[in-house]
């Protein structure tokens, strides 16, 4: 419920980012920030959370991070213009590390029958809110007032916050230590010029970009030098250098680079108008119902991704994962023509993400200690964000500089030659067998 919550909380604000200059009198580059502020937020508490938890308790940092929905929603709720509108949505954005820290809880608590559907069902939540949030809030866009969504949004994680106290137990594994406050800042500096000069590529000036892409590559060697150095580092780089979690976050980059891509396209070719000869003149609620089908079929393939994991090893189910949303997005090529081709594509692409996402933290949980869970699942969560931050910038690029028929076509092609790069990367994973996972 939390990880469900904490995604939806993301897909809630699509249908009024065209609406939000009007609504919020500012221009369409400053109403960007709504969205901005969160990835931000969520890049820079995600490593920090994960590494908190593994130190002081992952429950007691799996409250805080749900209590900063809450909190968050109401700001944004209360919210009129444009500022506290984006200081609600950055208090929402350090909430994402709820899905890494219930991943650690899981390894900590449950016997190990149960442990890799439920990491597999609760990696995949990312994806199912995301494509439940968007029908629901259609719906409520287009029948009242637009704060009411940050009102849903702080209701649910209020009754999560409550499941949780009420259900979940403390973790008895801890790593100890002191925190390594140098290292945070230092990695969220990186992180914040990376992610926006990836998600400002096409909004600021060549030069401006740059200059954040370089400032992020020198911060980043200056941060690994010190992360060596350190005797309790914010994160491992022995560890994560090791062979079978550094190919997985690898894939998990590449993996969430496709995953992103359909969320840009399909929207788009649905509520296009009919007369252009490419969109098919649907409204929002119908839009957000034709991927539906993708969350629910996320949900339903994390027991079958479980299974395939304890049967054949997590590698495996990474790389079929992969090839089936190059299947997907392969067939998006040449479907994108009716309503049931984007409800059928759309299904396989959301089948090969539940294989793949429920893969990954076996994949990272065989490979590390346990007093080291949270901030290695953290860290994995973090590439997904950092695939989909690439996705969206690249997507917009294509979409403002290509004839949009093309450039419908040009992503699906990408998005499956991202998943097959995935797939490769994967395919020289260690074997991790059955016991290990």
């Amino acid at each position: 419920m939390g990880g469900i919550v904490v995604s939806l909380m993301h897909t809630l604000v699509i249908p009024l980012v065209p609406r939000f200059p009007q609504l919020l009198g500012s221009s369409p580059a400053d109403t960007a920030w709504v969205v901005t502020s969160t990835l931000l937020a969520g890049a820079v508490a995600t490593p920090v959370v994960g590494r908190l938890g593994d130190m002081y308790g992952k429950r007691r940092m799996l409250v805080v991070s749900l209590a900063m929905v809450v909190a968050g929603s109401v700001v944004a709720a209360l919210s009129g213009s444009l500022v506290p509108l984006v200081a609600g949505r950055a208090v929402q954005g350090l909430a994402v590390g709820v899905i890494p820290l219930g991943i650690s809880i899981m390894r900590d608590e449950l016997p190990a029958e149960r442990l890799a559907s439920a990491t597999a069902l609760m990696s995949a939540s990312l994806g199912v809110g995301g494509a439940l949030g968007l029908p629901a809030a259609a719906l409520l866009v287009e029948r009242s007032d637009w704060h009411l969504l940050f009102w849903t949004s702080a209701a649910a994680g209020a009754i999560v916050l409550v499941a949780v106290l009420v259900v979940v137990p403390e973790s008895p594994v801890r790593s100890g230590g002191r925190f390594d406050l140098l290292g945070a800042v230092g990695l969220s500096v990186a992180l914040v010029c990376l992610l926006l000069g990836v998600s400002k590529a096409s909004a600021w000036s060549g030069g401006t970009v740059a200059g954040l892409f370089v400032a992020a590559a020198v911060v980043l060697v200056l941060w690994g030098w010190w992360e060596l150095r350190s005797s309790r580092p914010l994160v491992d780089l022995r560890t994560t250098a090791r062979r079978q979690v550094l190919l997985t976050n690898i894939a998990s980059l590449a993996f969430a680079f496709a995953l992103f891509a359909q969320s840009l396209v399909l929207p788009q070719v649905l509520q296009l108008p009919a007369a252009t000869g490419h969109g098919l003149g649907q409204s929002l609620l119908v839009t957000g119902l034709v991927l539906v089908p993708s969350g629910l079929v996320m949900m339903a393939m994390a027991p079958v991704s479980a299974r395939i994991s304890n049967a054949r090893g997590p590698r495996v189910t990474l790389v079929l994962g992969a090839l089936v949303v190059a299947i997907g997005y392969g067939a998006g090529v040449v479907m994108l023509s009716a309503i049931w081709q984007l409800v059928v594509i759309s299904a396989v692409i959301g089948a090969g993400i539940g294989l793949g996402y429920g893969a990954m933290p076996a994949l990272i949980m065989s490979a590390v200690p346990m007093s080291e869970t949270a901030a290695a699942n953290s860290l994995n969560t973090l590439m997904r964000a950092i695939g989909t931050s690439t996705s969206s910038a690249v997507a917009g690029v294509v979409l403002t500089g290509v004839a949009t028929p093309v450039s419908f076509q040009l992503i699906m092609g990408l998005g499956a030659a991202t998943a097959l790069l995935a797939c490769v990367i994967a395919g020289f994973l260690p074997a991790v067998g059955r016991r290990s996972a």
